[in-house]
């Protein structure tokens, strides 16, 4: 019998690049990965810089009250789901890799024996252009967003820090191998 996979939690602030470090591993990705990529469900439409599933608030309030979700969570006026389907994924020994919230990271942990927590970082001034030029939010929603972009993250106890400094492509061959490592070490 084949052991259980790996979620692997990608969490950072706002502006890191969380999305665009994913995207990049997804195209990197062979079959033999045995990696899914988990598709988030949000109560906002999705745009080019986060691409997810779409709910209204009624809609995500009914799938998570009917057990539709694995995690759940709230965060900057909006809610974040991630589908139940992963379970099964991680049951059937796949490794799952998802943008979750710093919030959730305890809950990942005590949910899934098998997590690891990915750190993305990048200096505050990269943060502040990233939110800058997505543009969803005003002078005073990136300055909060930039705020609380230190304040937890010694807290979360990360198994890999990725800094997002630079050459996107370098970040993403970091995590990909940090990813084919772990596939070795939890196959055995």
């Amino acid at each position: 019998m084949k052991p259980p996979g790996v979620f692997v939690a990608i969490v950072g602030p706002s502006g890191a690049g969380k999305d665009s470090v994913i995207r990049g591993l997804s195209e990197r990705l062979t079959a033999r990965d045995g990696v899914l990529i988990a598709r988030r469900v949000i109560t906002r439409p999705s745009d080019a810089y986060e691409d997810h599933d779409t709910l209204d608030e009624a809609a995500f309030a009914d799938a998570e009250a009917a057990g539709r979700f694995a995690l759940s969570w709230s965060a900057h006026g909006l809610r974040y789901g991630v589908p139940i389907a992963i379970d099964g994924a991680i049951d059937a020994g796949e490794i799952v890799v998802c943008n979750v919230s710093r919030k959730v990271v305890a809950t990942v942990r005590q949910r899934y024996a098998r997590s690891r927590v990915v750190l993305v970082t990048a200096r505050p001034e990269i943060l502040a252009a990233r939110l800058a030029a997505r543009g969803r939010e005003g002078t005073e929603g990136r300055r909060e967003r930039l705020e609380r972009a230190g304040a937890s993250e010694a807290a979360l106890e990360p198994d890999v820090v990725l800094d997002n400094n630079g050459v996107l492509s370098t970040t993403v061959e970091r995590l990909l191998a940090q990813i084919r490592s772990w596939r070795v070490r939890f196959s055995e």
